[in-house]
């Protein structure tokens, strides 16, 4: 690839990421492999590209390094199927999807132009799935926990971006207004799958967003914001369409039910279930887990004892992350989901009150991606997932490739690529 062609390979990879992730099978991965297969042909083209690489950069790499190294081990030691290695592997491969961005830096516009095509994309699919088709909760071309989640995911990106639309000199509103309708169908997708994990974190989301506008709105205008927000919430909790209702009402019944009459058989009273067995087998094998295959015979064993009930056997993980992979893979697999948890935010975080606006918009999608997925963690092993795994693995490397190039003096925003179609001198 020549610079101009190269340029215009890795703004399609930034943009495809999130614009068809949801919409078309495995969309998430396009992007992805686009830009592993990128990052390989410029790291071959221009090895000194490795004397770009920064201490941050080193971070990366050693933790997502550490993470696939931890789960390779565990499953040769537990003499697991080669077939588990699968998802540690993007671990391995995604941060060689950085030399794309270093050799072919864009502006961060194609990520957002991204994040707003897979919002509306997700939203109006979910609508279509729900109110055209009939379908009781929207799945996209996935499980329905994982498109909500993702869905959510996509909204919050698209509320992210509307710090770097106000930077923007020119089509600041219709960049504005673009990014509130994604934002709107991306959380709308959400909630029409009635995917009730990705709303339980939304004050910590919530959190991030005050602390990156905080300095930015006004005091009056922050309080009118808390109330419209409780308005919106009162009304998606009514509206009879969106089901929020009977979902919440649902899950306080699922609670009673296994803690009052002792009935595992609902979707909640199952989790807590798997938590307390996941919890039985992480007590007795704490150092070195029991594997995947080792897990499953765990928990038939509880059950034969009769300390669990046989619900239990229906699943491959205990759906909750932590619990994932501390009973598996034991202190070190805790560790290794520890680190690429708090990745996002030694990447990210000082940037949350950041000058340059569209520096601080990318901050805030890096700290999101972590935030919401330690929430999803909580109800599902999110990362047991491909989509999970490329989203994570992926978007994090995504958007450390746009946002680095403010903090090590690489040239400026609006010098380092055209937009694809415009003059160049």
């Amino acid at each position: 690839m020549t610079q101009r062609p190269g340029i215009y390979y890795s703004y399609f990879a930034v943009f495809i990421f999130c614009a068809i992730a949801l919409i078309v099978p495995s969309g998430y991965s396009l992007g992805a492999a686009l830009l592993l297969l990128g990052g390989l042909y410029s790291l071959l083209r221009t090895p000194t590209l490795c004397s770009q690489l920064q201490r941050a950069d080193y971070w990366l790499f050693a933790v997502f390094f550490f993470y696939a190294f931890v789960l390779f081990g565990s499953t040769f030691y537990h003499e697991g199927n080669l077939r588990q290695l699968d998802k540690p592997l993007r671990f391995l491969l995604a941060p060689l999807g950085l030399f794309l961005l270093l050799r072919y830096p864009v502006q961060r516009t194609a990520w957002w132009l991204g994040t707003i095509v897979g919002g509306w994309g997700t939203g109006l699919w979910a609508m279509q799935q729900k109110f055209l088709l009939d379908v009781e909760r929207a799945t996209g071309y996935t499980h329905k926990i994982q498109y909500g989640n993702l869905s959510m995911l996509l909204g919050l990106w698209c509320l992210a971006g509307l710090l770097w639309a106000r930077q923007q000199k020119t089509h600041r509103r219709l960049w504005t207004a673009a990014l509130l309708s994604g934002a709107v169908l991306g959380i709308l997708g959400s909630l029409l799958s009635g995917s009730r994990g990705g709303w339980v974190g939304l004050p910590l989301v919530a959190l991030v967003f005050y602390r990156a506008y905080a300095d930015l709105v006004r005091k009056k205008i922050q309080a009118l914001i808390a109330l419209l927000i409780i308005a919106l919430a009162t009304i998606v909790y009514y509206h009879p369409a969106l089901d929020v209702q009977h979902r919440i009402h649902e899950a306080v019944s699922d609670v009673q039910n296994y803690f009052v009459e002792a009935n595992p058989n609902t979707s909640l009273g199952a989790r807590f279930e798997m938590w307390q067995a996941a919890t039985q087998l992480i007590s007795e094998r704490p150092l070195l887990g029991w594997g995947e295959q080792g897990y499953r015979q765990g928990l038939q064993r509880l059950v034969d004892e009769g300390t669990r009930h046989s619900l239990i056997t229906r699943y491959g993980q205990p759906h909750n992350e932590v619990l994932n992979m501390f009973v598996k893979h034991g202190l070190l697999g805790l560790l290794a989901l520890i680190l690429i948890y708090a990745l996002p935010f030694r990447l990210f975080g000082q940037g949350l009150k950041a000058s340059d606006l569209s520096q601080r918009a990318n901050a805030v999608a890096g700290v999101l991606l972590a935030v919401t997925f330690i929430d999803f963690g909580l109800t599902q092993g999110f990362l047991t997932h491909n989509s999970g795994t490329m989203m994570y693995a992926f978007g994090t490397v995504f958007l450390w490739g746009l946002y680095r190039p403010s903090l090590f003096n690489d040239p400026p925003e609006s010098a380092i690529a055209p937009e694809p179609g415009s003059a160049q001198r």
